[in-house]
């Protein structure tokens, strides 16, 4: 069975297709989740939950959190998710998972990390 990746980011950010192209140029199947058109499973969120946390799964330094106000403002996890679903620019991205390996961010090691089973 061929490899593949699941990527969940947004068809215009520059981290999400840089995901897609890296799995793409190495012939591994990807599965894309525009995360505008359709928010992520609450079953597939928790395991990057479990692993980075909320607040690490949050672009605290992108334009969109400081637009968003939530700079100087303390939000409780479950609100903070809520936002983030509802604008999926406040994540960091891409979330991306392949042979039960997970990593958030445009991560070249960790992707590569995926690779080696």
């Amino acid at each position: 069975m061929a490899q593949q990746a699941q990527i969940f980011g947004i068809k215009n950010s520059a981290a999400s297709r840089a995901a897609e192209r890296f799995f793409k140029e190495r012939g591994i199947q990807i599965h894309f989740v525009d995360l505008k058109i359709k928010p992520m499973a609450p079953g597939e969120i928790k395991r990057f939950i479990e692993k980075y946390k909320v607040i690490g799964l949050v672009d605290t330094e992108s334009s969109a959190y400081a637009d968003a106000g939530l700079k100087y403002m303390r939000v409780p996890d479950p609100e903070l998710l809520e936002k983030c679903n509802r604008e999926p620019k406040l994540f960091k991205l891409p979330f991306v998972r392949c042979n039960n390996k997970i990593a958030v961010g445009k991560d070249d090691t960790a992707w590569k990390a995926m690779l080696t089973t």
